[in-house]
């Protein structure tokens, strides 16, 4: 595994990381999930990028979201692993790394997620928790997950 991670403010993007961030998300949430929405929400620049590269190619990526910008809580958003790359943990790598640079880069505390039901388990594997009630997120069932420090 070549892996590496970047983080980074909206201001410190190249434009051929926001290129590949922004590709990735449609790739996955516009193209394979058939999810039409405006991925674009004005909530990128107030937020930290972490890409996931397996040597120059970006394999996977999160939104790091502030306190009070989404939920209440700090957050993690966007959550993407490219298609060929999957199957090869990358996505527990991804989620960490998101978890371990959250506490880092805006405190210690507790992280929401909008989880897509489908990978309950996979969240619940990483110590988020389920929270309220099922909802529907552009076409796809979502439920609002929990990590305490």
């Amino acid at each position: 595994m070549n892996l590496s991670f970047t983080v980074k403010s909206f201001s410190e993007l190249s434009n051929e990381e926001l290129y590949e961030l922004l590709r990735l998300r449609s790739e996955v949430f516009v193209v394979e999930q058939n999810c039409v929405f405006l991925d674009q929400d004005n909530k990128d620049q107030k937020c930290h990028h972490l890409m996931l590269w397996e040597g120059k190619e970006m394999v996977g990526y999160t939104r790091l979201v502030p306190a009070g910008l989404s939920y209440g809580e700090m957050a993690i958003g966007r959550v993407v692993t490219s298609p060929a790359a999957r199957g090869k943990g990358y996505g527990r790598v991804l989620m960490e790394k998101s978890i371990e640079q959250c506490q880092e880069i805006f405190g210690v505390g507790p992280i929401r997620i909008g989880a897509q039901t489908y990978a309950l388990g996979f969240y619940s594997s990483l110590g988020f928790m389920a929270e309220g009630e099922t909802y529907d997120e552009d076409g796809i069932e979502h439920i609002e997950m929990v990590w305490k420090p």
